[in-house]
């Protein structure tokens, strides 16, 4: 019986599976078996031993119902898991595993493995997010629209440029995670506080052997645990990213009402949008990732207190962390996901878009037809007055702008009928959009990440 919703609704299967106790369970068993071929290495165990103990590094061989059903008697999940592992190897080899080591130097180091592969889903994620934005970009770049400022019509703007902004956020998110997965991705092997005493004079040199071997870098110093400030990079990366994903979702909800109508979310021809409204169409997608983005926000808050531990640490962190890793990447991967599809599929009404434009009679050219009037000899503030009034006017006689202005005896004098339409042309007035838009593709579409 499922309880969470990251269980059976909100999840895809690779990254769930990351986070299943069988799969944290291999990663333990991948970490100790590194750890003894460290000690055969460096001469401490026999070979044989450590082969041994290699081969049987499996959830095939040490089963989690064994696991739990120690852990049930001694009460550590760690210790159950060391118990259950020697269980299965074959002569002397069981009695050398674990050596030297404490729990976290397994458990953390573990857990970086599991955030490796993590993190990969999320980096491909972001890619083909943004790649799917940046096409946006590219194919709607001179589509004009209106934009929008305190929920109001303020000037004409491109859909070109509204997808050009996303994406370099996108990519930013990029850039962010390539930089901060080398401080996350870190094991250690330095016993119960941090001395590596239990290694005696070779600790520097089994926790480099096992840190090669799984392919992480090791802590420059450490405790009983790797330092949380780094596991709580990571969760505010993933609530930033949860950011911009909120972002996104709330401007496509905002701009499927009704009353605006100028994009729609894939609607399926068998698809219900209300229990008793045959006619709704409902942005339900975009308002998910929005909820969502509410979690992720809200883990950063245990993430910062797990930094501050007692000494040379507590156990106040690990409960906390159960839950808010495997929360956060797992409903990161589906946002992310969920949004990409959202917009493979996302339709714009074009004629709605335009419809939109000439809401307003007008008047949202008037910063162009203020800058004009300055350009025919007016002063700047008393253009922007002219404009001012003819604006109200408009607004409130519900009359064409350029009628407002053509009845404004100052600008009549000196501004003609077609050189007014003209200027209330919003193509006339999208400055530099279409020049950022291909800015952006050209700089984003070939981008190579290393990572």
């Amino acid at each position: 019986m499922y309880v969470h919703p990251i269980e059976y609704r909100y999840f895809y299967p690779e990254m769930k599976s990351l986070f299943t106790e069988e799969y944290r369970l291999q990663k333990w068993l991948e970490v100790e078996a590194a750890l003894a071929q460290a000690h055969a290495e460096v001469g401490d165990i026999p070979r044989e031993a450590a082969e041994e103990i290699t081969r049987k590094a499996s959830v095939k061989y040490v089963k989690l119902e064994r696991v739990k059903e120690i852990e049930d008697q001694i009460h550590h999940d760690l210790m159950a898991m060391v118990k259950a592992f020697t269980e299965v190897c074959e002569g002397y080899a069981g009695a050398y595993i674990h050596l030297g080591a404490t729990s976290y130097d397994i458990e953390d180091t573990a857990t970086a493995l599991q955030l490796k592969d993590a993190i990969k889903i999320i980096m491909e994620d972001l890619i083909n997010l943004k790649n799917v934005v940046v096409d946006l970009a590219d194919k709607y770049k001179s589509v004009i629209c209106v934009g929008r400022t305190h929920g109001q019509h303020a000037l004409p703007i491109t859909y070109g440029l509204k997808f050009a902004i996303w994406a370099y956020e996108i990519h930013r998110h990029i850039i962010r995670l390539m930089q901060l997965t080398p401080r996350v991705l870190v094991g250690k092997m330095t016993g119960a506080v941090g001395t590596m005493a239990g290694f005696g004079e070779k600790g520097f040199q089994i926790q480099e052997l096992v840190m090669k071997k799984l392919g992480l870098k090791p802590a420059e110093t450490s405790n009983q645990i790797v330092q949380r400030d780094r596991i709580a990079e990571l969760i505010l990366f993933t609530s930033l990213v949860a950011a911009s994903l909120n972002k996104i979702g709330k401007e496509l909800r905002n701009l499927q009402r009704t009353e605006i109508g100028e994009v729609w979310e894939e609607f399926k021809e068998t698809q219900v949008g209300s229990s008793t409204m045959p006619h709704k169409r409902n942005p339900h997608k975009s308002e998910r990732i929005c909820g969502l983005s509410r979690i992720l926000i809200g883990n950063v808050f245990p993430a910062l207190e797990n930094v501050a531990l007692e000494h040379e640490r507590d156990l106040t962190n690990s409960a906390p962390e159960r839950i808010i890793i495997p929360e956060n990447l797992i409903l990161l991967d589906y946002m992310l996901k969920q949004l990409t599809q959202i917009l493979k599929g996302l339709k714009l009404d074009e004629q709605n878009i335009t419809r939109n434009l000439g809401l307003t009679r007008g008047f949202i050219m008037a910063e162009k037809i203020m800058l004009e009037l300055v350009n025919k000899g007016l002063g700047r503030q008393q253009a922007h007055e002219l404009l001012r009034k003819c604006a109200m006017q408009s607004w409130s006689q519900r009359v064409e702008f350029k009628q407002a202005l053509l009845n404004e005896p100052t600008i009549a004098k000196i501004v003609s009928s077609t050189e007014l339409d003209e200027w209330l042309n919003p193509a006339a007035y999208i400055g530099t959009s279409v020049q950022q838009v291909e800015k952006a593709v050209a700089e984003l579409r070939g981008y190579k990440y290393e990572f």
